[in-house]
């Protein structure tokens, strides 16, 4: 008798049809965006870490290009990509006012892409905003030449990565030192060693975003890198940037005197660049 009775209701709700979802076709559109939205999100899986990442050079340029062909085929990661639709360089924080432009494309290897007519930072913003994405977390770059010294405050590299921790996503800005080509295999490298060594906690969601990462790689003219070294911010220099020796026996103090002797340099950045680094 009770199955009996269920199939009596079962058969009454389907014959019933759409009133049963509120009597329009606006309530069965609605269901049917709820329905997407939750896939879209069960995309990225338990443990998946979804990556935002962006850049200053464009969503053309081969070193955003490098790095997400490199995190995009990792089952424990999940890329989006959204950056300027042109090189943006040299930009910083800046900001646009008013609405953007956003358009769908896609990097030079074709990973999907939004393009932001924009700076770096306004990429950043439109993705957390109107984009709807909620990164665990920001990778911008990798820049074509070093951001370290005197560069960082220009550099929309580390403006896109400020943005981000400014709105509580953990980030990293990494930059290849200027060569030709730049060697961004060593790049990726060290932004897959730093994601590795912070991937628990990011599927924890504990990262902190106080502090922006900032990795230079120089591009060895001969040899090869030294290592890599956790060192300040140069607060000034008037060294040669582009004079990189990897076989330097200087110590390294700092970023500048890391990357001139051939060291990858990790340095941690305040969010705002309003104090010193």
């Amino acid at each position: 008798m009770v199955k009996r009775s269920v199939v009596v209701v079962v058969v009454a709700l389907l014959l019933a049809g759409p009133s049963c979802s509120g009597g329009d076709d606006t309530a069965g559109s609605s269901t049917t965006a709820k329905a997407a939205t939750t896939t879209t999100t069960e995309e990225a899986g338990p443990g998946k870490v979804t990556v935002l990442v962006t850049n200053d050079d464009g969503v053309k340029a081969p070193g955003i290009d490098a790095i997400v062909s490199a995190l995009s085929i990792r089952d424990d990661l999940r890329v989006v990509v959204v950056a300027p639709a042109e090189n943006q360089s040299g930009q910083g924080g800046k900001t646009s006012p008013g609405p953007l432009t956003v358009t769908d494309t896609t990097t030079a290897s074709g990973f999907p892409a939004k393009a932001v007519v924009g700076y770096p930072a306004d990429a950043v913003l439109w993705a957390l905003g109107d984009g709807g994405i909620k990164p665990d977390l920001v990778v911008s770059g990798i820049n074509a030449g070093q951001n370290v010294g005197p560069l960082v405050p220009l550099s929309g590299t580390v403006g896109a990565a400020r943005q981000a921790a400014q709105k509580g996503v953990p980030a990293v800005a990494a930059s290849q030192g200027l060569a030709d080509p730049p060697d961004y295999p060593t790049g990726v490298k060290a932004v897959l060693d730093w994601v590795d060594q912070h991937l628990a906690t990011l599927q924890q969601g504990k990262l902190p975003a106080t502090e922006v990462t900032s990795i230079n790689v120089p591009s060895c003219p001969g040899g090869k890198v030294q290592g890599t070294v956790v060192v300040p911010v140069a607060t000034s220099s008037t060294a040669d940037l582009n004079a990189v020796d990897c076989a330097g026996t200087a110590e390294p103090v700092d970023d500048v005197s890391a990357f001139t002797n051939g060291w990858i340099a990790v340095s941690e950045l305040v969010p705002t660049g309003s104090k010193t680094q």
